[in-house]
């Protein structure tokens, strides 16, 4: 994969669209105007996302906006709301992980140490 390029399919227009007003919700012009809070990388300030990580950034700033409750400031997010790029990362790799059969999932957690039990 060259520099700068995305790892998967483009978000939807909707998914965009979404976004946007999340991010206007929380103060920000723009995605441009958000990149350093979000953590957003150039390619996601110009407005390239894949879907996964547009569903990612998505939740976040839902559950961000959730969080200031409805009697506060529309959306802002201060300091302790501030998404970090871990969390961003995390949120991404949490969506791929939803595909993964349990029994591939248990299997690796039992590789890496961990006691695994059904539900």
């Amino acid at each position: 994969m060259a520099f700068g390029q995305q790892s998967g399919p483009p978000a939807t227009s909707r998914q965009m669209r979404d976004l946007l007003r999340l991010v206007t919700d929380a103060g920000h012009v723009d995605l441009r105007d958000a990149r350093g809070p979000l953590g957003l990388t150039q390619r996601q300030a110009g407005g390239k996302f894949t879907r996964d990580e547009a569903d990612a950034l998505i939740g976040l700033l839902e559950d961000a906006a959730a969080a200031d409750g409805p009697g506060g400031p529309p959306g802002t997010l201060d300091e302790d709301h501030r998404i970090s790029r871990e969390e961003r990362k995390a949120a991404e790799a949490a969506l791929g992980l939803r595909d993964v059969p349990d029994e591939v999932l248990a299997g690796e957690l039992q590789r890496r140490g961990w006691a695994v039990m059904a539900p």
